[in-house]
């Protein structure tokens, strides 16, 4: 009897010593994660003056900039091009194409400040659709948003 706990025992603690190793082990690797997504992100800062947006279920991801990488990221590059539109699949509904947009057209002096502003959201929900594009996120919700921004600036154009 004794011989089975005394080996039990044994058992328990080299179970306890690989569980320390692999603490040791996951820790460790989630330091040198962290530390080149923290590169990765520095890099795309200073290449595309943006900073990049972590998965949705991480929920926070925040380190200080060097100030070699603040120097760096007022020389903005060109922004990397979108991807190319690809055929919908038989499970996915076709999207209607994208339509064109017409310039924004400078406001009239008379119109009052609801005219610019109005410009000014249409251009903000606009990059905001194409933000939510190229993440692959729903984007009816802006569509519809774009729309009554489009009809109020038709209805306030109609009343001068």
């Amino acid at each position: 009897m004794n011989n089975v706990i005394s080996e039990y025992q044994k058992w328990k603690q080299q179970g306890e010593d690989l569980r320390v190793q692999a603490k040791q082990a996951m820790e460790s690797r989630f330091r040198e994660l962290l530390a080149e997504a923290v590169k990765i992100a520095e890099e795309y800062r200073s290449d595309f003056g943006g900073l990049l947006k972590p998965a949705p279920p991480v929920t926070s991801f925040r380190y200080k900039a060097h100030a070699k990488a603040k120097k760096g990221a007022k020389a903005k590059a060109p922004a990397p091009k979108a991807p190319a539109p690809r055929e919908p699949s038989a499970r996915e509904p076709a999207k209607a194409a994208p339509r064109e947009e017409p310039k924004p057209q400078k406001p009239d002096p008379k119109s009052g400040p609801k005219i610019p502003g109005l410009q000014k959201r249409l251009a903000t929900a606009k990059k905001k659709l194409d933000d939510a594009k190229t993440a692959g996120k729903p984007t009816r919700v802006l569509e519809d948003k774009i729309y009554e921004i489009e009809d109020e600036l038709r209805l306030a154009g109609q009343a001068q």
